[in-house]
């Protein structure tokens, strides 16, 4: 089932900044420019996460915050906060969030604290990953060597990188958002074929013979890296 995020920021920029990432990996988003309103839905919805800026016009943050957990709301709360020192961290947490992220941020940061939430309550923590496949495509992460049915894989530091974010997300779109930020660390698109231009050549390095295409482009979306065509 799709989840759904209620983000709370008074700056239009940053909002849709963020609604666009979340849309693109498959959330809905009901926004708020203002703590009142935040409230309102907050405690009228039912959201995976509230994603809540600490500043905000009408009500700030923590006041929201504190609002919701008293009328009995648990849904998970990752605060947005200009405000970064250990005092205002600890003064997030202990009004009830349950993570403080400091602006400016990178996006794959926050969707990676979102899913970590999403992920609470599981007993057993996953093993620490050294290795990354699909089909007969492998990376070792430790010596960073890649092949692929045996074939050694040359590749320049990008590429590894670039091929890296493409085996975590297997079987899942990687959107150009998320290249950006993961790969060149860019928080902005900077309207140029770099992405394009770096999958065409990994894309010949892995699949040119192969029988089997696994770096496949998703229209209008990004790129997927799957045995499945």
């Amino acid at each position: 089932m799709t989840k759904k995020i209620l983000v709370v920021e008074d700056d239009e920029t940053t909002s849709d900044y963020i609604a666009k990432g979340l849309d693109e990996n498959g959330y809905l988003v009901d926004r708020a420019s203002n703590g009142r309103d935040g409230l309102f839905h907050a405690t009228d919805g039912e959201y995976a996460a509230v994603v809540l800026d600490r500043m905000l016009p009408g009500m700030d943050g923590l006041s929201v915050l504190a609002a919701m957990r008293a009328a009995g709301v648990e849904t998970p709360v990752i605060i947005l906060s200009a405000l970064g020192s250990t005092d205002d961290r600890v003064k997030g947490l202990k009004a009830g969030s349950d993570d403080y992220l400091i602006k400016p941020f990178a996006f794959s940061e926050l969707l990676a604290r979102l899913d970590a939430l999403q992920r609470r309550g599981a007993s057993a923590r996953e093993p620490v990953v050294t290795a990354l496949t699909c089909s007969d495509l492998t990376m070792d992460l430790l010596t960073h060597r890649a092949e692929r049915a045996g074939r050694r894989i040359e590749l320049q530091p990008r590429e590894f990188r670039l091929l890296e974010c493409l085996l975590r997300h297997r079987d899942n779109v990687v959107t150009r958002t998320m290249m950006l930020e993961e790969v060149w660390d860019y928080h902005f698109d900077p309207g140029t074929n770099v992405i394009d231009v770096h999958i065409s050549r990994l894309r010949k390095k892995i699949d040119e013979g192969a029988e089997t295409p696994l770096l496949h482009t998703v229209r209008g979306v990004g790129y997927m890296l799957s045995e499945a065509a």
